[in-house]
């Protein structure tokens, strides 16, 4: 991803240059600190936990200015491998060293020194090497995939335990991702019936997720694979949509919690929610029922099973939550569903699929579907 022009793009390494001394100009420090802060090691010391070491009480930095300008000379001289701008395919090939624009003086980093010399490549995989043999990595990635994968508020010890496999995969390799995910979500504490329980555990569903665990449940299909839903970034759609996000860090912060909030209180994150507002919670709904009901483009799910129970509410309920909801509707939001469900007419064609559309619409708008547990 280092080489990947998208990346030069958004952390303005493209055409970076060595220093300059008539100029005075120095090396473009952005990716240096970004690859450090966000997607690597993050700003403190961390115990294989994830907790915080600490000196005195306070947290001990990672990294200093020293270090981000020293990994700064890494990434200079990378362009795109053509300057032929009619090639806009040139953006989606790897980037190239200008050997001409690279930094040739040593380059010292995180207790790392890279000879005077070097070339673009071998320098960047130096970094890169340095990097992935940080005591840090492990708990500061294995965390970040715990989000997005299992609960936003993993416990220390689950944090610890995925770590550890990202530190030996159980034959010596390090950085394993089969075997990381493996142990995300395998361990205990991702299939502990009792511990979804909590009103700590799970994390809220990505929008862009809620669509696709429809489409998919119900086996939506594009005959002429189109698959018309295109940009759904609109706060009047789901506020998000696929490779759109505002910035490369992505749609929301890991760090995220809803400012006075029952959240914020029992000092929790809820990443997800940064996307939401007033607008964008109807919007999802708006949305979401045309999708049900009349479909997007050409895109349609299959409801046969679904209309064939619809004449019995708690049938078509029960359908739904187990296929939507991993069955974890609570009786109380069953009962409300069922209740909007059985004001709709189960005498005509029209009103049994009505029926499908009402529980459908209301169990994507459900607590128990927006948190996966």
């Amino acid at each position: 991803i280092s080489t990947n022009p998208a990346m030069g793009s958004f952390l303005t390494y493209i055409g970076n240059r060595k220093a300059n001394t008539t100029t005075g100009a120095l090396p473009d420090e952005n990716y240096a600190r970004e690859l450090m802060q966000l997607f690597t090691i993050g700003l403190t010391e961390l115990n294989v936990d994830g907790s915080q070491k600490l000196n005195a009480g306070a947290p001990i930095e990672t990294y200093s200015p020293d270090d981000v300008s020293g990994m700064a000379r890494v990434w200079t001289g990378w362009n795109l491998d053509s300057s032929d701008n009619t090639t806009p395919d040139r953006y989606r090939r790897p980037m190239v060293n200008t050997a001409s624009q690279h930094e040739t003086g040593a380059k010292i980093f995180l207790g790392k020194t890279i000879s005077a010399n070097t070339n673009g490549v071998d320098s960047k995989n130096q970094a890169l090497d340095t990097l992935f043999a940080h005591a840090n990595i492990a708990p500061f990635v294995s965390r970040r995939l715990i989000q997005r994968l299992v609960t936003s508020n993993p416990s220390a010890a689950y944090v610890g335990r995925v770590a550890a496999a990202f530190v030996n995969n159980g034959s010596g390799v390090r950085g394993d991702m089969k075997a990381i995910i493996r142990a995300i979500l395998t361990d205990s504490e991702a299939r502990n019936d009792a511990a979804s329980a909590s009103s700590s555990f799970g994390k809220v569903r990505d929008p862009v997720l809620r669509l696709t665990g429809w489409a998919r449940a119900f086996g939506a299909n594009s005959p002429g694979n189109g698959w018309a839903f295109g940009d759904t970034s609109a706060v009047t759609r789901l506020a998000q949509s696929p490779g759109r996000s505002p910035s490369v860090f992505g749609f929301f912060r890991p760090g995220y919690t809803p400012p006075n909030s029952a959240i914020a209180n029992a000092n929790l994150v809820a990443p997800e929610l940064q996307l939401a507002n007033e607008t964008s919670v109807v919007g999802y709904v708006n949305y979401m029922q045309t999708v049900i009901s009349t479909g997007i483009g050409d895109v349609r799910a299959n409801y046969t099973d679904l209309i064939a129970k619809a004449p019995v509410s708690s049938t078509l309920i029960e359908e739904i939550n187990l296929t939507l909801a991993a069955g974890q509707l609570s009786a109380a939001t069953s009962a409300q569903i069922k209740a909007v469900v059985d004001g709709i007419s189960a005498d005509t064609p029209a009103g049994l699929n009505n029926r499908v559309y009402m529980a459908l619409l209301l169990t994507l708008a459900s607590p128990e579907y927006l948190v996966q547990k």
